[in-house]
């Protein structure tokens, strides 16, 4: 099966670097000819447009910062709509809204080719290692063609349902993440204030039940100071603006969910849209004047785990 695989960025680097490593026959494409470059470099070829990669390709992902960017390369001009047929597959490993993911996929399946939305959850540094979650929205029938592909690319891999199912889950992961990250922030603040040790103070939410994935792993780049996990406050804002839509539609009357958008609408402001998300605890330093940092934490985020062969998660049906 040859693939093609559109957007090399932080994430979509990583994923189509598993799927060339792994010896598939990868086609790759992004305005950015660097990650072009590079990914040659380790054997993938390169299509000139859209249309070339799914005239050229049994499978394309797409893995793109926006559903605007998505909607472009999909149904614009050279766009995969007009190469996408029966046998075909579009995979978009966006995340994206549910809705638009659902209007894209109606398109490309009345070509006769297949869609899924299979966004991924974990992190960059686990999208490295092949460790990653992905989640699958479509037919089971194409979910077991695509399976191999999935679980070349992350290890956990949940079937969700029907088409669009994945983006709503993808979005309802992010929010958790956020509202994570924002209370880490919180009680890392509080810590230092209270006189706490923040080393003695991350072991003891580490070892309790206030610990989470987020706490064990942006916690640390937050102490270390560095608070790099490649992901930005913008991408933060369009995720949690993305499951308050899913929220909206579905009439369910969030009340956490927007005020962590004006959380973060407040960082932009203050430190720009491409600012790293954890340093929205600056907020909090600045106004207390604060430095949160200690000693012995990782500049990155690191997956210790042992990379291992991917599989299908099977939901627990009692």
């Amino acid at each position: 099966m040859k693939i093609g695989f559109i957007g090399l960025g932080n994430v979509g680097g990583k994923l189509s670097g598993s799927l060339i490593s792994n010896g598939l026959d990868v086609v790759v494409r992004d305005l950015d000819e660097d990650l072009v470059a590079a990914a040659v470099e380790k054997g993938a070829t390169v299509a000139n447009s859209p249309r070339e990669m799914a005239d050229m390709c049994d499978a394309v992902i797409t893995c793109l910062p926006h559903p605007t960017i998505s909607a472009q390369v999909v149904e614009g001009q050279d766009g995969l709509l007009e190469a996408l047929g029966p046998g075909k597959i579009w995979m978009e490993m966006s995340t994206t809204d549910e809705a638009e993911v659902k209007r894209l996929g109606a398109k490309v399946i009345a070509t006769g080719a297949a869609a899924v939305d299979c966004p991924v959850s974990g992190g960059c540094h686990r999208a490295d290692t092949g460790n990653i979650s992905i989640f699958a929205g479509c037919d089971r029938a194409t979910f077991d063609r695509i399976l191999p592909l999935l679980t070349t690319m992350g290890r956990r891999v949940l079937h969700t349902g029907d088409l669009g199912s994945a983006s709503v889950l993808k979005v309802l992961t992010n929010y958790l993440a956020t509202a994570n990250l924002i209370t880490c922030a919180e009680a890392l603040t509080v810590a230092k204030a209270a006189g706490m040790d923040l080393n003695t103070a991350y072991e003891a939410m580490r070892i309790s039940s206030g610990t989470s994935f987020v706490h064990e792993t942006e916690s640390q780049v937050i102490l270390n100071g560095s608070r790099d996990i490649s992901f930005t406050m913008d991408l933060v804002l369009k995720d949690i603006g993305l499951f308050q839509e899913v929220a909206d539609r579905a009439g369910v009357p969030l009340e956490m969910n927007p005020l962590m958008i004006e959380i973060f609408k407040d960082g932009i402001a203050r430190y720009g849209p491409r600012e790293l998300s954890p340093n929205i605890i600056k907020r909090l330093e600045e106004a207390t004047g604060l430095d949160i940092r200690a000693p012995g934490f990782p500049a990155e985020m690191v997956d210790d785990e042992p990379e291992e062969p991917g599989y299908e998660v099977i939901p627990n049906r009692g």
